[in-house]
């Protein structure tokens, strides 16, 4: 077994997951907020960093989806060595008895089929531990435990991790999970971030669905943090949490938030979900700064001066082959007739649906969409000018 990190100090190792692709996009946030030794890897960054870094990582990233702390590895090939590697560490360090835990997994090895099963024997190690020293066990709670593990297997490397985030940072508490909104909150900041926006001038989604673009948008242009209404983070749990400075985390972040410079303009074809967008911009407060109308996307008369569009278009799951290359052309022929001085970003997995758009890409990046492979196209719409040379397109793919 190997410890990684003293428990009791401010010198903490941190795993930052994240999306494909969002890797330098986090590790520049990261950066920004003090982290040191940074490194990207698949999904993940690395760094080094202090509890104020720890704790100002979870309310203010915004292309981050779980915070881990390693605490040990060991290697396992079987489920014996598994609960026997678990065992080895003092989990009386970290829970008491009468408190609560949950283990999480993930897996990436030819001697672990099933994360559920790692997650299982994992919590029967921990369990194991407390009964044969005081006779009774700490409970399991799924949703807001005192303790929440991470477990992460890659061949026979057994990495033990504190989640330091409980709930996927993801989740910033303002949609419900039943909207339709393809974009997740994360995916959506990562958009943005990509996009080169400074969060000054106008800001459109002419699809918006359930606001998530929006609102995210509105968050990064008035340095809102994220996670400014959750409750419960997993550091809380811990025995070591330091709520002063934790609320002193809080204090500063809500200080540094300034007006919006600019406009928000949000459009959807569907009446129930311009209104679904709505509800979910109120939850944050935000009503002041997104203006959000009811029309189609051709309908739509965008504010002179240009600035940035970014639109989740369907992608073609619910439209026919013709019908969906279509509802492209008339993408490409909107932007090209009305939206003039603008950067038009475009994400979609149809890469035949893009090409009817009739519009050569400045840019082009792969990002996901969950377990989609988009394209995130950028188009810019000169004054004057119904469609570029194909000598300026650049591709990062």
């Amino acid at each position: 077994m190997m410890n990684l990190i003293p428990l009791n100090s401010n010198s903490l190792y941190l795993t930052v997951l994240t999306q494909k692709g969002f890797e330098p996009l986090l590790a520049n946030e990261l950066m920004k907020l003090g982290a040191t030794e940074i490194e990207e890897r698949k999904s993940a960054v690395y760094c080094n960093g202090d509890l104020k870094l720890l704790y100002k990582a979870n309310l203010c990233l915004r292309t981050a989806m779980r915070i881990l702390v390693p605490i040990f590895e060991f290697n396992a090939f079987n489920e014996q060595s598994l609960y026997q590697g678990i065992q080895t560490f003092n989990w009386t360090k970290l829970l008491d008895v009468n408190g609560t835990l949950a283990v999480d997994a993930t897996i990436h090895s030819d001697f672990f089929n099933h994360s559920k099963y790692v997650a299982l024997k994992t919590k029967d190690a921990i369990v194991d531990q407390f009964r044969a020293e005081f006779g009774v066990r700490p409970n399991v709670a799924v949703h807001e435990p005192d303790l929440r593990i991470h477990v992460h297997i890659y061949h026979n490397e057994v990495t033990v991790s504190l989640d330091s985030s409980n709930e996927s940072l993801h989740k910033r508490g303002y949609r419900a999970e039943a909207n339709l909104a393809p974009l997740n909150e994360v995916t959506a900041a990562g958009l943005i971030l990509h996009s080169g926006w400074n969060g000054k001038g106008t800001f459109m989604d002419g699809m918006c669905g359930s606001g998530t673009l929006l609102i995210e948008a509105a968050l990064f242009a008035k340095n809102i943090p994220p996670q400014i209404n959750r409750s419960y983070f997993g550091f809380m749990g811990w025995n070591h949490f330091n709520a002063d400075l934790w609320e002193q985390i809080k204090a500063e972040a809500i200080a540094a938030i300034v007006p919006l410079e600019g406009q928000i303009i949000g459009n959807d074809a569907v009446f129930k979900v311009t209104e679904i967008a709505k509800s979910n911009v109120a939850k944050m407060n935000l009503q002041q700064d997104i203006f959000i109308t009811n029309k189609r996307f051709e309908e739509q008369r965008p504010p002179e001066g240009g600035g940035i569009l970014i639109m989740n278009p369907p992608y073609g799951e619910r439209l026919e082959i013709e019908e969906i290359n279509q509802f492209y052309r008339m993408i490409g022929d909107t932007l090209k007739n009305k939206f003039e001085g603008f950067d038009a970003w475009i994400i979609s997995s149809n890469k035949e649906a893009l090409k009817h758009m009739k519009l050569a890409a400045s840019k082009r990046m792969v990002v996901w969409n969950g377990p989609l492979e988009c394209k995130f196209h950028k188009f810019e719409m000169y004054r004057g000018t119904k469609r570029q040379p194909k000598e300026t397109a650049v591709s990062n793919e």
